[in-house]
């Protein structure tokens, strides 16, 4: 399932976006309108180690399929907002596509 640095790629980038998305929705609400600062802690802490893997599976794939700089800056830029996730899947198959 998983075997290709694309298909690594591809999954840590959604599974990152949607930790992204349960840490915005879900953990800040309920720190800063209920004072459950738990659910930032470990919500936070999970997001950070995927981001850190999705920073790892993007240099990988960068070699490997030799995207361009700017096209990697661009995914990385991508990853630092919400719902964004959803675009780096898209570029990314568009560029699956021409090769």
């Amino acid at each position: 399932m998983l075997r290709t640095k694309f298909a690594q790629f591809r999954f840590i980038s959604f599974v990152e976006g949607i930790s992204y998305l349960i840490l915005v929705l879900f953990a800040m609400p309920l720190k800063y309108f209920f004072e459950q600062p738990q659910a930032v802690k470990i919500f936070g802490m999970i997001h950070g180690i995927l981001f850190i893997l999705f920073c790892i599976a993007l240099f990988n794939a960068m070699k490997q399929y030799k995207w361009s700089f700017p096209f990697s800056l661009k995914l990385f830029i991508y990853s630092l907002f919400p719902f964004l996730f959803i675009l780096i899947d898209k570029d990314i198959m568009k560029v699956k596509q021409k090769a």
